[in-house]
């Protein structure tokens, strides 16, 4: 084979031109792609996690809330056993200037007979009755109608006041502020009798 022949052989590889290489030489710039998402399983581990610490962030503050609550609690019982102890003292020592009153009609009994007693009594009656009343001891009104809120029925029967009306008490109410401590019992007309026929 001649030196010009073997010039002429065709070439093998590709030739580059000018500014185009080949594609295996220089590949082109890869463009940058979305960030690398999270598994569903790594997702649902942080969920589980952030679930987990809410749950023990609400656990403890409604174990500092009950704690608060219990002692609000004993605080309270505490206070309301003192305020009726305070109360009961008052009340008793009051009481006891009627206790003595009750002495001397015993002794005004023995030595001077049943009129001493009887005032004696109404003496004693009447003391008691103003002391309740400086506490807020009110009567229960009877007078009129029949009213359920303050009045027990325990009878029914016929008379010339109207039907519904109080005709007599047979224990007076009492009421200590709003509130009733005991309702008055009394009798309530039914209305006058019914006339048969002339």
């Amino acid at each position: 084979m001649s030196e010009n022949q073997h010039e002429r052989r065709p070439l093998t590889h590709p030739v580059e031109e000018p500014g185009r290489g080949s594609r295996e030489a220089s590949p082109a710039p890869a463009e940058p792609g979305p960030a690398p998402q999270k598994s569903k399983g790594a997702l649902e581990r942080e969920a589980l996690a952030e679930a987990i610490r809410e749950r023990d962030e609400y656990l403890d503050a409604l174990q500092r809330l009950k704690a608060e609550f219990d002692n609000y609690r004993k605080r309270v019982a505490r206070e309301q056993e003192q305020v009726v102890v305070r109360a009961a003292e008052r009340l008793v020592k009051q009481l006891l200037p009627l206790l003595d009153d009750l002495e001397r009609a015993v002794e005004a009994a023995a030595e001077h007979g049943e009129v001493k007693v009887a005032d004696g009594v109404r003496l004693v009656h009447r003391s008691l009755g103003d002391l309740l009343a400086r506490e807020g001891l009110v009567e229960v009104e009877t007078e009129g109608a029949f009213d359920p809120h303050t009045q027990e029925a325990l009878l029914s029967q016929t008379s010339s006041e109207p039907e519904g009306s109080v005709i007599q008490v047979l224990q007076k109410g009492y009421r200590l502020g709003d509130h009733v401590l005991r309702p008055a019992r009394v009798v309530v007309s039914s209305g006058p009798p019914v006339e048969h026929g002339a």
